[in-house]
């Protein structure tokens, strides 16, 4: 947002036909509203508001640059708010191991384990998008990979050993796909490229969470224990 800024502005005034002013301020928001997050969110101060403040910075780039017509980069934003709903998720168990040694419920419907029940779902979204269809055999048993590590981690069931599989998965992918460090940076797909190469990054973030978290009381997992 710093470095492109007036790239930035310029599509945003030409879009919607909202003026220079209007368009400045949109980037100014992002810029602030992406960076403050980040760093409550890395310093462990106020991380439920930085992420409601995260969650409002997709919601708005996913209207403002037309997201919300493509397949691909919606699926993409929605991984990130997985990753986001899995933060909130440990963040409230953080909250409840103060009172450590009181009873509680452990009901399936309790807010963390709907979050992560969500978190889960969203995350998977972002795998996707790498299934391509054709009928090399390469390709097709990487479908058939993919989607079994999809289902595995969407259902909860040996959520971890799933979780980091797409993390190796998605490592590989991103370093030999996305690699916008190799193409000039006067090139459009320069910037492409980095963008999916940072979104994807934080997408195996919020992988590393579930393996950390588990897959929550709403998995297949959670009932294996309770038989």
């Amino acid at each position: 947002m710093w470095f492109q800024w007036g790239e930035q502005s310029e599509y945003i005034e030409s879009t919607w036909s909202c003026g220079r002013f209007i368009a400045n301020i949109f980037v100014l928001l992002n810029l602030l509203g992406q960076l403050g997050g980040c760093v409550l969110i890395l310093s462990r101060n106020c991380v439920q508001y930085a992420c409601f403040t995260l969650f409002g910075i997709i919601s708005l780039q996913t209207v403002a640059y037309s997201i919300l017509w493509d397949p691909k980069f919606l699926m993409r934003n929605l991984s990130l708010g997985g990753g986001l709903l899995l933060l909130l998720a440990e963040c409230r168990e953080e909250a409840h191991s103060v009172f450590a040694g009181v009873p509680s419920l452990g009901h399936q419907s309790s807010p963390r384990n709907l979050l992560q029940l969500g978190g889960r779902v969203l995350l998977v979204l972002m795998f996707m998008t790498l299934l391509h269809f054709d009928l090399s055999l390469f390709t097709v048993l990487q479908n058939l990979v993919g989607s079994a590590l999809l289902v595995l981690v969407a259902v909860g069931l040996k959520t971890k050993l799933a979780a980091l599989t797409l993390v190796v998965w998605l490592l590989v992918i991103n370093v030999t796909f996305n690699a916008f460090w190799s193409v000039p940076s006067y090139r459009p797909t320069h910037d492409f490229l980095k963008y999916d190469f940072f979104q994807t990054t934080s997408v195996i973030g919020g992988l590393l969470l579930l393996v950390a978290l588990g897959p929550g009381g709403v998995s297949v997992d959670q009932k294996k224990k309770e038989w």
